[in-house]
């Protein structure tokens, strides 16, 4: 905990939290992973919200504050003294005076940053259902673990916390994940692309045309399969977060027609791998929420695999990853260079990207690099043409929603489109806002 302040708040968050609990007795769904939680939680909320009253924070409130706070009240942001102080009260009196409209279920999301947050995090609440994501070879957060074995075991934690009544809902994909199967007391639902799972995703495509933008699949449960069709949104983590949504729906006694009829309704959350109009007439895919390398990967595989006249990668800083920093920059160049047509980086360690896409073989007069996100975002307006695709992701202190920003069509429509919006996001500086323009073509 950062300061006496923030410990007294979160003991005090704490015990509302477990008093509201055992006053309204709700269903809780738990989200971990080190990707795809916010597409999850979106999923999640789309379908069980079909039929039940369901509170999801979309926003990362999934530590020591933010998860009581979901527990709480349906609150979207947080404030100084007078904010918490609304809360505390308006806590105190549900605990009183019953509320008939809280929500029947839970979805709460359990980060873990340190040893030890995912202990504290369950003795706020303990879920009935545990998802969980994805974690990949080089897990966001790892740089205060021993490695990344040591953030399995801690994410491992909520899986092994389930009871005997209760289901974990993992990704059979990743092996780390379905490793959890064998130590889970719960039952469990394993969904992915894999043979043999429980919900499996088949005949994806990514759609990219002036017909259609998004994409398209089927699942499949017990004999029985549905088309699931997603607008706006490309790449298969819209698809995994889909299936571990029809586990949730089914496990909540909901069929399979019913639960792929509520996800028609799914909207992807700002800044995870979504499609915006540019200007000149092209498209930005927007994943500028966060970057782990893992996720990384699967944005510019999702590049790769689109038709497009032109191709820009515009990538940042990935934060967090300790030891692994170097070795997981120079893996996402090799791959950019194999998909992009344009290579900007922004950020000193995005500086290994550019350097290893060169030395894969990619044309160094067709990397940009970049210090300052404002620089990188002008120039790559004088770089667009006609029916550009751009792809735009970088770590969440790196702030790459600016340059989506710059060359968004419809600027106006940024705090309704764009990842960190409010005014408190809006004032606080990135990372590389510091900097004088120093964009340069080559290395």
């Amino acid at each position: 905990m950062r300061n006496p302040f923030i410990k007294i708040l979160a003991w005090k968050l704490k015990i509302l939290a477990r008093l509201t609990l055992r006053r309204y007795k709700p269903g809780i769904v738990g989200v971990t992973g080190n990707v795809g939680k916010t597409s999850t939680k979106a999923a999640l909320v789309t379908v069980l919200g079909h039929s039940r009253r369901v509170r999801v924070s979309l926003k990362s409130f999934n530590n020591e504050l933010g998860l009581p706070l979901t527990i709480l009240g349906d609150w979207d942001s947080t404030g100084g003294l007078f904010f918490w102080f609304r809360v505390i009260t308006s806590s105190l009196f549900q605990i009183f005076v019953k509320n008939p409209s809280y929500p029947e279920i839970l979805v709460l999301e359990y980060g873990v940053d340190r040893p030890g947050d995912m202990k504290y995090l369950l003795d706020v609440a303990r879920p009935h259902i545990g998802v969980v994501t994805a974690l990949g070879e080089i897990p966001v957060h790892v740089e205060f673990f021993a490695g990344p074995e040591a953030v399995a075991q801690e994410k491992l934690k909520l899986v092994k916390s389930l009871p005997v009544t209760g289901f974990s809902v993992l990704n059979a994909d990743d092996i780390a994940v379905l490793e959890m199967k064998k130590e889970s007391r719960a039952h469990p639902m394993t969904f992915g692309f894999s043979g043999g799972v429980d919900i499996r995703i088949s005949g994806f495509q990514n759609h990219f045309d002036k017909k259609f933008t998004g994409i398209t699949f089927k699942l499949r449960y017990g004999g029985n399969s549905v088309s699931v069709r997603l607008t706006k949104v490309l790449s298969r983590a819209h698809a995994y977060a889909a299936a571990a949504a029809v586990a949730v729906g089914l496990i909540y006694g909901m069929n399979l027609a019913k639960i792929a009829d509520a996800l028609s309704g799914y909207r992807s959350p700002p800044g995870r791998l979504r499609a915006l109009g540019g200007i000149k007439e092209s498209v930005i895919i927007d994943d500028t929420y966060n970057a782990s390398p893992v996720a990384m990967h699967e944005a510019l595989d999702t590049l790769r695999s689109l038709k497009a006249k032109r191709k820009i990668a515009v990538l940042g800083d990935m934060l967090e990853l300790g030891k692994y920093t170097i070795e997981a920059h120079k893996g996402a160049g090799r791959l950019a260079a194999k998909s992009t047509d344009l290579l900007f980086t922004v950020g000193t360690r995005a500086k290994f990207i550019a350097e290893s896409a060169v030395r894969a073989g990619f044309p160094r007069k067709k990397v940009l690099s970049f210090m300052s996100v404002r620089e990188c975002g002008r120039r790559l307006q004088e770089e667009i043409r006609k029916e550009d695709l751009i792809l735009v992701k970088g770590s969440q202190s790196v702030r790459m929603e600016r340059v989506v920003k710059e060359v968004m069509a419809e600027p106006a429509r940024a705090r309704e489109l764009l990842v960190r919006q409010s005014g408190r996001w809006l004032r606080k500086r990135g990372l590389y806002d510091n900097y004088l323009p120093t964009g340069r073509r080559g290395l």
